[in-house]
């Protein structure tokens, strides 16, 4: 097994450039199943996840040409609805996203559960209830068994904003005969990539960016080209590794527009940046003092659905406090394990209490020192990564196949800064 060796210490310097969006790459591979044309993706990272979405795909008849490293052109003419495999499908949480698309094509698929980071409950009932209003029929028996005589369009009250339910409804609601309005949908920038990609092929879907969605259903889609925007939760990943380092990098490319809600969450952090049109300057100068609340008040971080502080970047934000002089209270409703990786930081020198499953306090600066690490899921390994990059003396992080489902590259990119890192086979 491999693993990541860091020498903590060395403030990152130079510039980087993210790769594309693996929360968008996923459910736009899933999408190209919509149409019988050959669709053109750019910019797809090179990550475990999107290479076993890959996989999924080509197992019911997808046919991909790399004509980059990057750049795949997907052709779906012939699919089929056979059962997906089991172990691919353990693999991701994203093999859910292929329901909405199979089954507007070819009318049934048969699902295993999906697997993904282990996190706290991930609810697929909104899914299921999303499927059955467009006209689903759905059983289950440790394998989701889905079909229709023709999906219709419908008024649909998602009971969760969920990233991937409106995504799935999004995709099974396209190719459905009349209008479909998704109320309570997920907003996130990947949904509206999803959105746009679709609209490029000929879907009717308006509101690209609200809550409510007005879907008028179309026969079949066209084919075409569509570049992946970056990763907006990698972005972050690089300025936080920048500021626990004390370093100071430019981010190109860095999707800046969407970064709003973030930045006044680090702002409270005493995390600044600059903006260069789309680059994100980093400097070496930082106030990492945190800013109370009115009265003086412990400030609370509290995770929310677009566009407010996105769950996934709870655990980068956790290891920069550690490095900011105060204390901040985190709240994480979302995921009752995402706390669970704080204990590792403690064992390094970190002050946290954790509350409960959904919230810690920290206090800090502290002085982290090396430790031998293990990677429970890809933002958590990420932060431990930082943490790592933060601390005094030579940690080892152990599976660390959990980072590079998210991270294309990311010891290379590190490098390139100046972090001392190597990849070591245990």
């Amino acid at each position: 097994m491999e693993e990541f060796v860091i020498e903590g210490g060395t403030p990152l310097r130079g510039d980087v450039t993210p790769s594309g969006n693996k929360n968008a790459a996923l459910p736009l591979l899933a999408a190209c199943l919509l149409t019988t044309e050959p669709v053109t993706l750019r910019n797809i990272p090179l990550i475990r996840d999107v290479l076993a979405m890959r996989k999924l795909i080509e197992s019911i008849g997808a046919h991909i040409d790399e004509l980059d490293a990057n750049t795949w052109r997907i052709h779906t003419r012939n699919i089929s609805a056979s059962e997906l495999d089991v172990e691919l499908c353990k693999q991701i949480r994203a093999s859910i996203l292929l329901a909405g698309p199979v089954l507007a094509r070819v009318g049934s698929i048969k699902l295993p559960a999906p697997g993904g980071d282990v996190i706290g409950r991930r609810r697929l009932d909104t899914h299921i209830f999303a499927l059955k209003a467009l006209g689903a029929n759905v059983t289950y028996k440790r394998v989701f068994d889905i079909e229709t005589q023709g999906l219709h369009g419908a008024n649909i009250l998602l009971d969760e904003a969920s990233v991937t339910a409106t995504e799935n409804a999004i995709m099974a609601a396209v190719l459905a005969k009349g209008e479909t309005i998704i109320r309570n949908a997920a907003s996130e920038p990947h949904v509206q990539e999803l959105c746009n990609f679709l609209n490029l092929l000929g879907a009717k879907i308006d509101g690209v960016g609200s809550n409510t969605l007005h879907i008028q259903g179309v026969k079949e889609l066209h084919g075409g080209e569509f570049t992946i925007g970056p990763d907006l939760l990698e972005v972050v990943s690089y300025i936080g590794a920048a500021v626990v380092t004390h370093g100071s990098i430019k981010i190109h490319n860095a999707g800046v527009q969407h970064l709003e809600m973030v930045e006044q969450t680090f702002h409270r952090l005493g995390v600044h940046w600059q903006i260069d049109n789309n680059a994100i300057i980093v400097p070496e100068q930082q106030p990492l003092k945190i800013i109370p609340d009115l009265g003086d008040a412990i400030p609370e971080i509290k995770t929310n659905v677009w566009p407010a502080f996105p769950t996934d970047l709870t655990s980068i934000a956790i290891t920069v406090a550690t490095q900011v002089s105060g204390s901040v209270l985190f709240h994480d409703w979302m995921f009752s394990g995402r706390m669970y990786f704080t204990d590792k930081l403690v064992g390094m020198g970190a002050k946290i209490i954790l509350c409960d499953p959904y919230r810690c306090l920290i206090q800090g600066p502290t002085q982290l020192y090396a430790e031998k690490l293990e990677s429970p899921d890809i933002r958590a390994g990420m932060a431990l990564l930082l943490a790592a990059l933060a601390a005094e003396g030579k940690s080892t992080i152990r599976n660390i196949g959990q980072i590079e489902r998210g991270y294309e590259r990311v010891d290379e990119k590190l490098k390139s800064l100046g972090a001392k890192i190597s990849r070591e086979i245990e």
